[in-house]
């Protein structure tokens, strides 16, 4: 498959449009998968390993769906093609860059839907929203869930649960993960003791793109731990009031700021716009935490001509792989660099910021 196409549009996650958007970047539900008689990927041989692609990849592409699954090998595309499917959170880092022999994922022209094969498990499905939409997430994958277990059998125990390589995911095999953009708490110093709170519940927290990711740009991915002994429903509803107070915190700690500290606050935002309009060279790293600054500044009314649809266009554009695509050519670090900070400034400019 040619994925430039992909370049010209967004993915669901990063519309923009979803419930609590000024706080809550994207809710993502993941299931975890094995059939039955066959040994996990880690066990697996290369040949049991194409077995299981052949017979996951044909029950896929027969699914009834209103958009319809388009399949990927992971060995069949170049490593910038791969890197460029891990930001658009398509597929893990594992199944891009770490795990080897028949791979691939499935996923639809909304980009809502992703199902990876020979992951960690032989399959790992899950949906995305823009927003904090968990009921529309779940429905979703449980839908296709069942259109896939009937056409495949699932390694199931009626003691456990559904069966999976890592014995944490054991049970429901599900991973409700929520996006948050979270910066006036960080701005408050109150980031950590939000944090230590959540790990006494068993909610975990991570970066960007899931486990051992860091976090940039004051984007955190929090999700549950526990997958045995506790329906999908109760742990949805248990994400779901953290959730909701963790919003709470952050949009008071953003009134805060604009109480106590308005101008302070407004010099970083200009001061993040004003390097990414002019700079020679920009990292990633430096990317997202100025266009975290001018998110805020966004949401926060201080950037008229600045939309929230043209800032995500941006936070994917100057990604890595993105930047490759976009530019036509392979790119070292230092012309990434160059190249990221021509086309932020190319694009600043078109959309008029100020």
């Amino acid at each position: 498959m040619n994925l430039d196409r992909l370049l010209d549009h967004l993915g669901e996650w990063l519309r923009g449009t979803g419930p609590e958007s000024d706080v809550v970047v994207s809710t993502r539900i993941r299931l975890a998968r094995n059939l039955a008689g066959l040994p996990f990927t880690n066990r697996a041989s290369p040949h049991q390993k194409a077995e299981v692609e052949s017979r996951l990849r044909e029950a896929i592409e027969s699914l009834d769906l209103n958009h319809p699954l388009r399949y990927v090998g992971m060995t069949e595309i170049s490593t910038v093609d791969r890197q460029f499917l891990v930001e658009r959170q398509l597929v893990s880092r594992e199944l891009a860059t770490v795990l080897e022999g028949p791979r691939g994922v499935a996923f639809d022209e909304r980009e809502s839907v992703s199902i990876m094969i020979n992951e960690e498990d032989q399959l790992r499905m899950q949906s995305m929203r823009s927003g904090f939409d968990l009921d529309a997430a779940w429905n979703t994958i449980d839908q296709i869930d069942d259109l896939v277990e009937s056409k495949v059998e699932y390694a199931f125990s009626d003691e456990f649960g559904y069966l999976t390589a890592c014995p944490t995911n054991v049970g429901t095999g599900m991973r409700a993960s929520v996006m948050l953009h979270l910066p006036a708490l960080g701005l408050t110093k109150q980031i950590e003791k939000a944090f230590k709170a959540l790990q006494k519940i068993n909610l975990v927290v991570r970066g960007l793109y899931g486990e051992g990711s860091r976090a940039l740009g004051d984007f955190y991915q929090i999700s549950n731990q526990i997958t045995l002994g506790k329906s999908e429903a109760a742990a949805l509803n248990d994400i779901r009031a953290v959730i909701s107070e963790v919003i709470r915190y952050e949009r008071l700690a953003r009134s805060t700021l604009m109480r106590e500290a308005r101008q302070s606050f407004q010099d970083k935002v200009a001061r993040a716009l004003g390097t990414l309009q002019s700079s020679i060279m920009m990292t990633s790293e430096e990317t997202m935490e100025l266009l975290s600054a001018v998110r805020l500044g966004v949401h926060l009314k201080m950037l008229g001509d600045l939309s929230l649809t043209s800032l995500n266009e941006l936070f994917i554009q100057t990604q890595p792989a993105h930047l490759q695509k976009l530019m036509g050519v392979p790119l070292d670090g230092e012309e990434r660099n160059a190249a990221r900070a021509r086309h932020l400034k190319h694009k600043l400019r078109s959309i008029g910021a100020e």
